[in-house]
């Protein structure tokens, strides 16, 4: 009688716990991991009806950078059209990567456009694992969709003029780099608005760096026209020459977005963090 009892009172304990490891195992499975990356997942967020939180976070410097979180990328804008992008997990990418504007370390990923030699390098360094060059040295347009560790790089062609005045078709990648749930647009040396279909390849974008000097790229108007058109919750200027260049593109901006003046050239962002309505976050470069 009295093992009976026992064995009784053990499968009342053990049962409940059971159930409760089982529940927690279905609850872990149907949750996605933030680092895990998605098909598409900026095409699918194009169809998210709403955006969540506060605002971007800013760190003081990437010399002593914190470890990032689940979910979160840090921006660190390196001058001109280059930036240094950080993933949760240590990926690194440099856009426009070239021969007179780079960030102090080595990334893992570079990416190019040819509209100048600021924006491309004949030289990169060696150890970089996957060099991107936005344009098809043979002729078309270049095609570009890979992944490491927690970030995919895609890119959507589109034109540039040329030095004749003419028409470089397919001479320019606006590439998309999906990381932590987040979609971040670069540009790159946008020279016209987009097309309903360039719209549709790039998807919803959370964050979008901008070149914002009005006359080598596309002009103040043209380029606000695009931006309304990504609907990005937080827009990064970038390409500009000085501060009239910049404060010309802000003039511009006031009345539709918010604007914001960083002291640091590097934030943190998270979907967490993303502005509830459309933000310029404007950090210190050229």
């Amino acid at each position: 009688m009295r093992v009976r009892i026992l064995l009784q009172a053990a499968n009342s304990i053990l049962l409940p716990a059971a159930l409760l490891i089982l529940a927690a195992s279905q609850i872990q499975a149907q949750t996605p991991s933030p680092n895990k990356l998605a098909p598409d997942l900026c095409l699918a967020l194009a169809e998210a009806p709403t955006r969540r939180g506060p605002g971007g976070i800013t760190i003081p410097s990437l010399v002593q950078r914190a470890q990032l979180k689940l979910g979160e990328t840090r921006i660190n804008y390196v001058g001109h059209s280059t930036f240094l992008l950080e993933t949760q997990r240590g990926i690194r990418i440099a856009t426009d990567y070239n021969d007179y504007v780079r960030p102090a370390v080595v990334p893992e990923i570079a990416t190019m456009n040819r509209a100048h030699t600021t924006h491309y390098s004949m030289n990169p360094d060696p150890s970089i694992v996957h060099v991107l060059r936005g344009w098809n040295p043979d002729g078309g347009h270049a095609h570009h969709d890979i992944t490491m560790e927690d970030v995919r790089v895609r890119n959507v062609p589109t034109n540039i003029r040329s030095y004749g005045g003419g028409t470089d078709t397919w001479g320019n990648s606006i590439f998309v780099f999906e990381t932590g749930n987040l979609c971040i647009g670069h540009l790159g040396h946008l020279h016209h608005t987009l097309t309903t279909q360039q719209l549709a390849q790039i998807g919803q974008l959370d964050v979008v760096l901008v070149p914002v000097d009005g006359s080598f790229t596309l002009d103040v108007q043209g380029m606000m026209e695009v931006l309304k058109a990504l609907r990005a919750p937080l827009m990064i200027p970038m390409h500009y020459f000085s501060s009239y260049t910049l404060e010309r593109f802000l003039h511009e901006a006031r009345p539709h977005f918010e604007v914001e003046m960083s002291e640091v050239p590097t934030t943190v962002v998270s979907r967490a963090t993303l502005p509830k309505t459309p933000k310029i976050l404007v950090l210190p470069g050229n």
